[in-house]
C-alpha cells in the first residue's frame, strides 16, 4: 500500500515555527495550487492546502522561504480525531516529509 502525496504551489503566508506542548517544533505551510482546468465561468480555481511540517523541515522552510515562493511538498496524508464536547470529528491532514524550494518571488522580480 502507498500513502504519498506531492504538491507544488505558492506559499500563502510567511511560515512561523511554534513549539508543541512536548517541545516539538511545528509549522503550518499553506500552499495555493491553481487547478489545471477552467471552471464554467472560464477562470482557473485555486485550491488552498495546509501542510504540517516538523522539526528541521519546519525550521528550514521558515528560514529560507517566504510568502509567494514556490515550493514542492512531498509527504503523506494522515487522519486525526478531534474531540469537542463528546463530539468526535475525523479530518485529514498533509504531513510534509520533504520540502523543496523551487522558486523565490524575489528571483522572479529580479529577472
Amino acid at each position: 500500500m502507498l500513502n504519498q502525496i506531492v504538491l507544488v504551489g505558492r506559499l500563502t503566508r510567511d511560515i512561523v515555527v511554534n513549539k508543541s506542548d512536548k517541545g516539538v517544533k511545528v509549522a503550518t505551510i499553506c500552499l495555493a495550487i491553481p487547478r489545471s482546468f477552467k471552471n464554467s465561468e472560464g477562470t482557473y480555481d485555486t485550491d488552498f492546502v495546509e501542510c504540517t511540517a516538523f522539526d528541521s523541515i519546519a525550521e528550514n522552510t521558515s528560514e529560507y522561504c517566504s510568502k509567494g515562493d514556490i515550493v514542492g511538498v512531498k509527504g503523506r496524508i494522515q487522519s486525526r480525531v478531534k474531540e469537542e464536547d463528546e463530539h468526535k470529528e475525523t479530518y485529514l491532514e498533509v504531513v510534509a516529509e520533504k520540502v523543496t524550494f523551487l522558486s523565490s518571488k524575489k528571483q522572479e522580480e529580479a529577472e
